[in-house]
């Protein structure tokens, strides 16, 4: 049965070559009979009998990609030793051998292809040719690959001739057939994607009787239950303030904190016990009958103002007092241990006047 021929290149208005398929494709339909694979494709996974027939189901209602052949003549020009694998056929299938196998399956007689000279002018167009229907596959299978690249080296006479023909370095080739040195159980792994590639190359560094002991490390490793991450630190959360310390001022009945931080806070220190003075401290004004004026409201931290004696010549060292700077009360319970009751009367005075309260009418 002859197959039916469609030039391309008279679908589009133009002279078709006079050798057929040579630098002008044509879109054949041909019996199963005259075709045969090439020994070169690397793909080794073409799904299950089951899979196959029901791509070549898909595939009688409607082929939407051809396959690429090549004329037996142009194909043993290349391989001459090819001769006794093409047999009698007539075409061999650089791209496309999945689908004449689910025709085969699917028990259909013929298939659609694309005849195509150009793709044997030379050992590296062909194979490439082989090649390129894999790389350009979703689930494209590392290993696969590999053996693609491997027959290259060996067909084009070298990885560096490789490397040349696909525009990249002799490392580059290196690393895609590394690969191939796994074991066939370790492949087996890399093909399903149950082994990363990067895990899988690292292994096939190692010796053959090492790799499986190497795997069963990495999976365990993995297994492994990851330690928790640690907690974030709220970089805006306010740093704790340290209670003051019983010896040096009452304990705060209220834990609640009323005061206002400055910016930048200035780190907080423990007041320290003020030892006598030698000398006495100068005299003060009589003490009024009450602390505070009646019906008056608190004072503002920010309107306290730090009262101290004046300094006295001693020629012992005193310690100093330092008064916290953010918290008005621990403020004013340090203030009323220290001071002694006519100099709490003056200080009442002097805040009641810094917030404008009237004083002639305080009683004595």
């Amino acid at each position: 049965m002859a197959g039916r021929r469609t030039s391309l290149a008279s679908l589009a208005g133009q002279k078709v070559d006079t050798v057929p398929g040579q630098s002008d494709p044509l879109l054949l339909t041909l019996p199963l009979a005259k075709l045969v694979p090439t020994r070169f494709n690397p793909r080794r996974n073409f799904g299950t009998d089951d899979d196959l027939k029901a791509f070549g189901l898909v595939l009688k209602r409607r082929q939407l990609q051809p396959a690429v052949v090549v004329s037996r003549t142009a194909y043993l020009k290349l391989w001459p030793e090819e001769e006794s694998a093409v047999g009698t056929a007539q075409y061999v299938i650089a791209n496309g051998e999945r689908r004449y196998r689910g025709s085969l399956a699917a028990g259909l007689t013929t298939l659609n292809v694309v005849h195509n000279e150009d793709v044997a002018k030379s050992r590296a167009d062909f194979l490439d040719a082989v090649l390129s229907e894999n790389n350009d596959r979703e689930d494209l299978d590392p290993i696969e690959r590999a053996l693609g690249i491997d027959t290259m080296v060996a067909e084009l006479g070298g990885a560096n001739r490789v490397a040349e023909h696909y525009g990249k370095t002799g490392g580059w080739v290196s690393q895609q057939r590394k690969l191939l040195k796994l074991v066939p159980e370790l492949q087996q792994l890399v093909s399903s994607k149950e082994m990363p590639v990067r895990v899988a190359r690292d292994i096939a560094g190692l010796p053959a009787e090492r790799q499986v002991a190497a795997w069963d490390e990495e999976t365990a490793r993995r297994l492994e239950p990851k330690p928790p991450a640690p907690a974030r630190k709220d970089p805006a959360a306010p740093a704790a303030v340290p209670a003051p310390s019983p010896a040096s001022a009452p304990a705060d009945p209220d834990p609640v904190y009323r005061g206002k931080d400055p910016a930048p806070e200035a780190p907080l220190v423990q007041p320290q016990p003020v030892e006598p003075a030698a000398a006495p401290v100068s005299p003060l004004p009589e003490p009024r009958a009450e602390k505070q004026a009646p019906n008056m409201p608190a004072p503002a931290a920010d309107d306290i103002t730090p009262v101290t004696t004046a300094p006295q010549p001693d020629p012992l060292p005193t310690a100093v007092l330092q008064l916290p700077t953010h918290d008005w009360e621990q403020l004013a319970d340090i203030v009323i241990a220290e001071l002694p009751e006519a100099a709490l009367h003056n200080l009442t005075e002097r805040l009641l006047e810094a917030v404008g309260a009237d004083t002639s009418s305080q009683s004595a």
